[in-house]
């Protein structure tokens, strides 16, 4: 509810005072970047001057200034190239990488299977199966769908999610702010040092493999087909013509346009990080005019991107065809930025986009997806449920398995 209110405010500010304001926010100054032209140019044109990461409290007390996402200046180059490095040994982008997602793929078609057409929730089965492809990267192993500590790491995982966005944590990021400002900074940072190795491996379970991420945006994408019945037929038609029984493949994906545009747009529709993480400024700069000072905190809202009617022919509708040509060929939309861009674009995107290829064309092309009897597609709830990032509201479907 608390980051609802904030988008809602946000907004309502971009309209008033344009795409380039700042805002109070307890003892500091936050400068918010609306729209695609004004947060392409920031984060692109000027990605050195952007591209430091906020001192945000919970987090720093979290990581410590450790790992990729919530470290700062040489620490996070550092830790960045290699962890993107490691991974590309450990297979990313490569065969290995496509055999175990595919691995995890039929594992949750079994899951979905079990159910015999009865309604379940998805949600936790989606989390563990995503979480499982990168768990199996790094230990070299996959966890049972019903292990219990698996299960509990996930639930947790979910719960501290949600939390992050709610207003507990808002009232003690407001609180911790002068304590956190004025905590003295080793400077002889081990980059290679267990601790940030251990924060390293900690970040790559839980954010680069998109667990979250990537299982709220399938968790939309199945909620989407059964409320848009005709586009869920045109993904399973195109499914049928171009991979038949066999197992669908990254290679597929050229030559499923219709596919890919419905993958994007529920990407796009989704918004699962409206604002991105916070972003600060490593030097004083001149951006559009304005001077904004070494070290302010500036939230660039994607959702303002994603959403930008500039761009979006019908920007606030599931709409497949913003990524369509009229000739059914797919196209690339450079306002399409669900991982960020820049310096501190997400690490795990290619990741990610793999799964949400290979986890969505292998249900489509097993069950069709029904709301429960008695719930009319037309009556699906929409609304987000926001915590960290965006999910679907709790809710169940039906798998029913394809002829």
């Amino acid at each position: 509810m608390v980051m609802l209110i904030f988008l809602d405010v946000v907004r309502e500010l971009s309209q008033k005072y344009g795409s380039i304001y700042s805002i109070q926010m307890g003892p500091k100054k936050v400068v918010v970047l609306s729209g695609y032209e004004i947060v392409k140019a920031a984060l692109v044109n000027y990605g050195d001057q952007f591209g430091e990461r906020s001192q945000v409290p919970i987090f720093e007390r979290l990581f410590e200034g450790k790992g990729i996402v919530f470290s700062h200046g040489e620490t996070s180059k550092t830790m960045r190239r290699f962890s993107l490095t490691t991974l590309r040994n450990f297979g990313m982008g490569k065969r290995l990488i496509e055999d175990r997602i595919i691995e995890e793929c039929q594992h949750l078609v079994g899951s979905f299977e079990s159910h015999r057409g009865k309604p379940f929730e998805v949600k936790t089965v989606m989390n563990a199966s995503v979480a499982n492809v990168i768990v199996s990267v790094l230990l070299g192993k996959r966890f049972a769908d019903q292990d219990i500590q698996f299960l509990r790491l996930l639930t947790l995982t979910g719960e501290n999610v949600k939390l992050v966005g709610g207003p507990r944590i808002a009232v003690t990021v407001c609180s911790l702010l002068n304590f956190t400002s004025s905590k003295e900074k080793d400077t002889s940072t081990a980059y290679f040092s267990d601790e940030n190795l251990v924060a390293l491996v900690s970040y790559l379970l839980r954010f680069a493999a998109g667990t979250e991420t990537v299982a709220s945006t399938l968790c939309w994408a199945l909620l989407l087909m059964m409320r848009y019945p005709e586009v869920q037929k045109k993904v399973c038609d195109e499914i049928t013509k171009v991979v038949g029984s066999a197992q669908p493949r990254i290679a597929h994906g050229t030559q499923m346009p219709y596919t890919d545009a419905v993958i994007h747009e529920v990407q796009r529709f989704a918004d699962i990080l409206p604002t991105s993480l916070p972003h600060a400024t490593t030097t004083d700069v001149i951006f559009k005019n304005y001077y904004i000072p070494k070290g302010t905190e500036v939230t660039t809202l994607l959702t303002s991107v994603l959403r930008d009617q500039a761009q979006w022919e019908k920007s606030d509708t599931f709409n497949p065809e913003h990524f369509l040509s009229s000739t059914g060929k797919f196209i690339k939309k450079e306002a399409f930025m669900p991982f960020s861009v820049g310096r501190r674009l997400c690490a795990g995107e290619s990741l990610a986009k793999m799964e949400l290829f290979l986890f969505f064309t292998s249900l489509m092309q097993k069950f069709t997806f029904q709301p429960p009897p008695g719930v009319s597609h037309r009556d699906l709830d929409l609304t987000p449920d926001i915590g960290f990032n965006t999910r679907p509201m709790p809710h169940k479907l039906c798998a029913l398995l394809r002829a």
